[in-house]
């Protein structure tokens, strides 16, 4: 069966950052992109029609639980992911192996995998590389990940690079451990190594050597400062091929989003915009604001005067701080989609600087706006 996945490089500002288009079985993605996480099979509190409206291209579902629940191969009898959760749009899925291994002590790791806990009802599992691709292939994602081991940022130089050999270990079962039938699925090595950069460079060629689909850069947003993660990616996304497509996991905050893009980095994942706005954080071009706060109640502006959503274009700080404070179950849907929005609305902006060859101007913009040294960007 020939592959399904491709990437083609479509262009390349001068201070490095990329736009690109990920090939799929279940169709294209332009990058830079940012892909909502749905856990369960669903991106909390949203539609796959509202989703699309906001201009979700692809979205990330969580290996780890849905193994647990309702189980991949209850998945697969029912159609598979797509079919499952409505999603006609490419579908990313993790390994499940940061979720097993922030168990702590419940999980323990060995050379042939993970013997773990549910957090659920206490039952014991064991998750092998060859495991990890198994159900990865049973749900039928597009792009599946490599089992990695990911030590925490205060983790010394030798568990590091004891985690960093390991994952490379755990690639190489991986790419072994694909079906040839199913071929049109994608496969991502992960590069590890923490914040040290031999191990980085390491981790890096080890993986380009086996060769992958395309790359991610795991064992960042772990707790490290933000300076050091962007001293991170200053040097790690060049050590990853031009050709293929460069992910960086569980990141983050908009400010790190486009920080990053800056660097050769093309896509991007993190709870944050959904999670946020369930706890009333809501995202705008000045930054971070509260829903909850009293100034709010009697405020009949939007959240973002700048922002086309549904959300900003009807609904007043003050009625969704109302709900908010009722618990009443629109107001979060209200403020995820708008949250969402904002993350996929910045995207969009990303790659028009980066097809007019602007993208530092931009990210300086960007920042200003952000310090509220200019309205926007």
């Amino acid at each position: 069966m020939t592959s399904a996945f491709s990437f083609e490089l479509m262009a390349t500002d001068p201070c490095g950052a990329r736009m690109g288009r990920v090939h799929t079985a279940h169709g294209m993605v332009e990058t830079p992109i940012f892909m909502p996480v749905g856990t369960q099979a669903t991106v909390k509190a949203m539609t796959p029609g509202e989703l699309k409206g906001v201009g979700a291209q692809i979205v990330l579902a969580n290996t780890y639980h849905l193994f647990l629940r309702p189980g991949a191969d209850q998945v697969a009898r029912l159609g598979g992911l797509h079919r499952f959760m409505n999603w006609d749009r490419p579908i990313l899925t993790d390994s499940g192996g940061y979720q097993v291994f922030s168990l702590g002590a419940l999980c323990r790791i060995r050379e042939e995998g993970a013997m773990f806990q549910s957090h659920i009802d206490g039952s014991k599992h064991f998750l092998s590389p060859e495991a990890a691709i198994g159900v990865q292939e049973t749900l039928g994602s597009d792009i599946m990940m490599q089992l990695d081991e990911c030590p925490p940022a205060d983790a010394p130089r030798e568990r590091v690079a004891a985690a960093m050999a390991l994952s490379l270990r755990w690639a190489a079962r991986c790419k072994q451990a694909r079906n040839p039938e199913k071929s049109d699925r994608a496969l991502f090595g992960i590069m590890q190594g923490g914040i040290d950069e031999g191990l980085r460079r390491e981790s890096a060629a080890g993986l380009v050597d086996l060769g992958f689909d395309g790359y991610a850069m795991g064992g960042l947003s772990v707790g490290e400062s933000r300076a050091t993660m962007l001293e991170v990616l200053s040097y790690a996304p060049q050590q990853l091929p031009v050709n293929q497509p460069r992910y960086l996991m569980g990141v983050g905050k908009p400010e790190d989003i486009v920080d990053a893009v800056a660097c050769g980095v093309d896509m991007f994942d993190c709870v944050l915009p959904t999670r946020n706005a369930r706890n009333g954080q809501l995202f705008t071009r000045k930054g971070p604001f509260n829903i909850k706060r009293s100034e709010n109640r009697d405020d009949p502006g939007p959240i973002d005067p700048y922002c086309g959503c549904e959300t900003c274009q009807q609904y007043s700080r003050a009625y969704l701080r109302h709900l908010y404070t009722t618990r009443e179950i629109l107001g979060l849907r209200l403020m995820t989609l708008h949250n969402l929005h904002f993350y996929l609305d910045l995207t969009r902006a990303m790659k028009n600087a980066i097809r007019q060859n602007r993208y530092s101007g931009f990210q300086r913009a960007f920042h200003q706006a952000l310090a509220g040294e200019t309205p926007e960007y």
